[in-house]
C-alpha cells in the first residue's frame, strides 16, 4: 500500500473512532440511561462515568494531535483495556450484545495498524 493511501486509511480509521469515542464519552457523562446501564453492569455510577469521559478525551486528543509515538502507544492501550473491559461485562451481565464493542475495537485495531504503517 502507498504512503499516501496508508496516511488516508489512518486519518479515516482514526477520525471514525474518535469520534465514537467522544460519542461515547459525552454519552456516558450526560445521558440518564448511561447511569441505569452502568449500575446494571456493576460499576459505580457517578465517579467512573466523568474518569471514563476524560480519559475517553484525552486519548482521542492523544491520537488526533502531534504527540509522541510512546503517548499514542499507551493512548491505544488504554481504548483496548476499555473496550476489551466493555466487551466482557456486557457478556457477563447479559446487558445485550457486546457489538458495538467488538466494532468499535476492530476500528481501533485498524487505526493502530495505520498508525504503525506510516510510522
Amino acid at each position: 500500500m502507498p504512503k499516501t493511501k496508508t496516511v488516508v486509511a489512518f486519518w479515516i480509521t482514526t477520525a471514525v473512532f474518535s469520534l465514537w469515542m467522544l460519542f461515547t464519552a459525552y454519552w456516558e457523562l450526560w445521558a440518564p440511561a448511561a447511569a441505569q446501564t452502568f449500575t446494571q453492569l456493576g460499576f459505580p455510577a457517578h465517579f467512573f462515568r466523568a474518569e471514563l469521559s476524560l480519559a475517553k478525551a484525552a486519548g482521542v486528543a492523544i491520537l488526533l494531535l502531534p504527540t509522541p509515538q510512546r503517548l499514542k502507544e499507551w493512548a491505544y492501550a488504554g481504548f483496548a483495556i476499555n473496550l476489551g473491559s466493555a466487551f466482557t461485562a456486557h457478556l457477563a451481565t447479559g446487558q445485550g450484545a457486546p457489538a458495538p464493542s467488538a466494532v468499535a475495537g476492530a476500528m481501533l485495531a485498524l487505526s493502530y495498524f495505520f498508525n504503525w504503517k506510516r510510522a
